[in-house]
């Protein structure tokens, strides 16, 4: 999308089903597990760019022995660097000890990272500061190994209060108010209560602390574990977890919002938050590549034993919809499909908008995310243009002449990149004097395509803050000078917040609702933005299941049109001389593109969750009363 709107968060877990001498023998190498986590993350890098992490465990080790590594990073190119600290660590340990080179045993005793199971995390920090510390997978320790848990999300938690105030009452002391370390603690408590449990048991039978040890790998229930930690949870999550003896799980929530795959063979289980990601690594078929059923977990016993357990009864599923639009790569099958077929339901209302000239309509799109909407788009300008060919040609009979049929059938659709955008200059705008005038710059535009009347239209993935459009992208194509400007979005208007992983947290940013605002404020009706804060603040002490979103007041004066105009006037300025237009995909189409995944609450305020009517109405009482803090 033009706006740098940033993204969600990835995990990716591995956990290899053979022993590390199979991996050696077969693709030549101890660290094959290490190598595809690397693949994974980078694949993923397009969910977050903040932070990344990595965590292992080595499975069987003696007493004394390191059987836990992590390692993250804030750094520019955090993979990057993460891979980097372990090659050069790995090395090091080749150079100081030539013998641990043919040796697997040495390698996995002596050399950290190496393990059987292993947890990577691309972030983006929409709770918390982008510190080193807040960087996923977290760890916390304990002298028992099945006390250790590392954790990594992708997720957002609408109830993290109430969740904070449940550890306080179970006697806790968490070290930091995040979502993350109080869903951490919350199954850690669990865990500690599970295996203390289990000992007691094996101790009433004879076996003494040693002895009980790797039996309370084979009992630990992670499902039942799960079950107690996840009871109360609100929000969109794919959780993943380590357990310190081996056994590991992924965790998806009820609604299915947040994505989850998974493969599993004979030698290893993968999840990841894509499956394309999957796909590409290990070099398997789409169809064995499994989605993770809302509100089940897929748990992997130290034993290698795989089960998908339901932990929490499943919702109406509403997985999110971005994800399709923008959030995953679009080397997914299903989601380069449904992208084109985006660009192909809005493209009526296009041809409406230029009066179906095509021949004096230039067609492009911003950023490189839109350019599958787009390639659909250009299908349906081509079919309509067969159609009209065909029918002028039968409609003339035997007069055409040769010349006449080889003009008619010479009219095609115009495409051009117009512009591309010059990624160097976003690092370097800090200043606010000379924001405007950089912004400004941030594409280039191609200049000579543009004829005089021609109309052009651009096509983008979605529109959400509109800063770019109107600092930069609408003034350079305007230097063109075409007669008009059309911007589409394949993405119908996005009018509430997110609280569920993604960073569109405040109202007043978005386009869509500051459109609302002035055109209450044109038919004399902005008394209604007082009466629904008053709406608002009367619910602040009623239980989530009883919240409504009173925000759906502040558009409901208006058609969907009449947004789209008061958005393009917003993002136009005196300085503009060609007419602009803005057209958003309808609900109704999004639906129809992506059938499946139907989540849509920031297009129409319909949360899944129950903690998702709260949010909004406290994003509403933020904007209300100038405060900048989030809604969640």
């Amino acid at each position: 999308m033009s706006d740098a709107l940033k993204h969600e968060c990835g995990i990716a877990l591995i956990r290899l089903l053979k022993p590390l001498e199979f991996y050696k023998e077969k693709y030549g190498s101890a660290f094959y597990g290490v190598n595809k986590m690397y693949l994974m993350m980078e694949k993923q890098h397009n969910r977050g760019q903040d932070g990344a992490g990595f965590a292992s465990i080595k499975l069987d080790t003696q007493p004394g022995e390191r059987y836990i590594s992590r390692v993250r990073s804030i750094a520019q190119q955090p993979i990057q660097d993460i891979f980097g600290q372990i090659n050069e660590r790995i090395n090091k340990e080749f150079t100081e000890h030539p013998e641990y080179a043919s040796d697997v045993a040495l390698q996995k005793r002596h050399i950290p990272y190496i393990g059987e199971v292993l947890l990577g995390h691309v972030r983006y920090g929409t709770f918390g500061k982008n510190s080193v510390e807040s960087v996923h997978p977290f760890l916390r320790q304990n002298n028992w190994m099945h006390r250790n848990l590392i954790m990594a999300g992708n997720f957002n938690m609408t109830n993290v209060k109430e969740l904070f105030s449940n550890l306080i009452e179970l006697g806790q002391h968490p070290k930091e108010y995040t979502d993350t370390i109080t869903i951490m603690e919350k199954i850690g408590h669990f865990l500690d209560d599970a295996v203390s449990k289990i000992y007691k048991t094996l101790k009433k039978e004879g076996y003494s602390k040693r002895e009980a040890s790797p039996l309370i790998a084979e009992r630990l229930n992670v499902a039942k574990i799960l079950r107690r930690a996840a009871k109360n949870w609100d929000g969109g999550y794919a959780m993943a977890g380590l357990i310190g003896h081996g056994d590991s799980f992924v965790l998806r929530d009820p609604a299915g919002i947040r994505p989850t795959y998974y493969y599993q063979d004979e030698e290893v289980v993968v999840v990841a938050s894509e499956r394309s990601v999957i796909q590409t690594v290990f070099n398997v078929n789409f169809e064995d590549v499994k989605e993770l059923t809302p509100g089940y977990a897929i748990i992997t016993k130290k034993s290698g034993k795989v089960v998908i357990k339901k932990i929490l009864e499943p919702l109406e599923r509403k997985s999110c919809s971005f994800e399709r639009i923008y959030f995953s790569r679009g080397s997914d099958a299903e989601i380069y499909q449904e992208r084109k077929k985006l660009g192909k339901l809005v493209m009526p209302n296009v041809l409406d908008e230029i009066n179906q000239d095509i021949s004096n309509t230039v067609f492009s799109y911003i950023p490189n995310t839109a350019e599958t909407s787009f390639y659909g788009m250009i299908e349906t300008a081509e079919e309509f243009l067969n159609k009209k060919k065909t029918a002028t040609i039968l409609n003339g009979q035997r007069s055409l002449s040769a010349e006449k049929v080889t003009e008619i059938l010479s009219e095609h659709t115009r495409i051009e990149k117009i512009a591309i955008k010059d990624v160097k200059l976003r690092t370097f705008i800090t200043e606010d004097s000379s924001r405007d005038d950089l912004v400004a710059h941030v594409y280039d535009i191609t200049y000579g395509v543009i004829r005089p009347n021609d109309n052009l239209v651009i096509i983008d993935d979605s529109i959400v803050r509109g800063t770019t459009l109107k600092k930069s992208i609408i003034k350079m194509l305007d230097r063109l000078n075409p007669k008009k400007i059309v911007i589409v979005s394949s993405a119908p208007q996005i009018r509430y917040p997110d609280c569920y992983g993604i960073d569109m947290a405040n109202l007043e940013s978005l386009i869509a609702f500051r459109a609302a605002l002035e055109l209450l404020k044109d038919i004399n009706q902005y008394h209604i933005v007082k009466d629904v804060y008053n709406k608002c603040i009367a619910q602040t002490d009623l239980e989530d299941k009883d919240v409504r979103n009173f925000v759906k007041e502040i558009y409901d004066p208006f058609t969907d049109q009449e947004i789209s105009d008061k958005i393009a006037e917003l993002l136009s300025d005196e300085s503009i001389k060609a007419e602009v237009k803005i057209i958003f995909q309808s609900v109704e189409n999004l639906h129809k593109a992506c059938p499946e995944h139907l989540g849509d609450w920031y297009f129409t305020g319909n949360y899944p969750t129950v903690g998702g009517n709260r949010v909004v109405n406290r994003a509403f009482i933020n904007f209300y009363e100038g405060n900048k803090e989030r809604a969640y």
